[in-house]
């Protein structure tokens, strides 16, 4: 398995010692779902895990809004108004920080967040792009991270789950049991791109782990140890 080098997180400003949020990005179908959830059970209640938008129940506010999102059978939620998309989708986000009681978190040590305000940013920066190619799709990304950074705090750490595009994007059709279309390959193959460039932007806060040729139970490991390793490193943080 491949090792991973782990970049020490940030420690709270505040001095508040609240839990280490570590966000998992990566293109639909590198494994992303199975190796949180497996992490999550894993760790047991020391873990608040927060599921992707998209696997909310569908009587959930954030549900009843990715079923607006994917009504017309886009399977990157495109309805043809991509901006109002991108706010919708950031709202959603922001709404997920506003809900995290301190009775919720209690006895927490760690978030685990399956996809963050980055994959909002990836995302929505390459459909937008495709729409406006004389904007870079870095700089749409940015944007909106910049904004996201307005209205709550980025993770503390993220790891980006890396694999074979093409087996990844077949393991994804295989799963919604439908044939991606062209536009959709191509938001993905830009989407992935996007979360490169972003991981060499902030070193110190992404993690690539490269899955290629994992199965699901040694990307799920590959996760988990980068989780108890990120853990670990901000326990040693505090008492230095």
């Amino acid at each position: 398995m491949t090792a991973i080098t782990v970049p020490g997180p940030r420690r709270a400003s505040d001095g508040s010692g609240r839990p280490l949020w570590v966000s998992v990005e990566g293109i639909n179908g590198v494994g992303k779902t199975t190796a949180v959830r497996a992490t999550a059970a894993a760790l047991g209640s020391r873990c608040l895990r927060l599921d992707e938008l998209t696997d909310q129940a569908a009587d959930t506010l954030p549900g009843r809004v990715i079923a607006a999102l994917s009504a017309e059978g886009d399977v990157c939620l495109r309805t043809g108004h991509p901006v109002v998309e991108t706010l919708a989708l950031l709202a959603l986000k922001f709404r997920e920080v506003e809900r995290l009681t301190s009775e919720l978190l209690d006895g927490v040590d760690v978030i685990l967040e399956d996809r963050g305000v980055d994959s909002v940013a990836v995302c929505q920066g390459a459909i937008l792009h495709a729409e406006h190619r004389a904007t870079p799709a870095r700089a749409v990304a940015e944007q909106i991270l910049a904004t996201a950074r307005q209205w709550r705090p980025m993770p503390d750490a993220t790891l980006l789950l890396t694999g074979d595009r093409e087996v990844c994007t077949a393991r994804f059709a295989a799963r919604i049991g439908r044939t991606l279309p062209a536009s959709a390959l191509e938001v993905i193959e830009q989407t992935e791109q996007l979360y490169h460039e972003l991981a060499a932007a902030e070193p110190d806060r992404f993690t690539v782990i490269d899955a290629t040729g994992f199965d699901r139970e040694e990307t799920s490991k590959a996760v988990e140890d980068a989780v108890r390793a990120l853990v670990a490193r901000r326990e040693v943080d505090r008492v230095s």
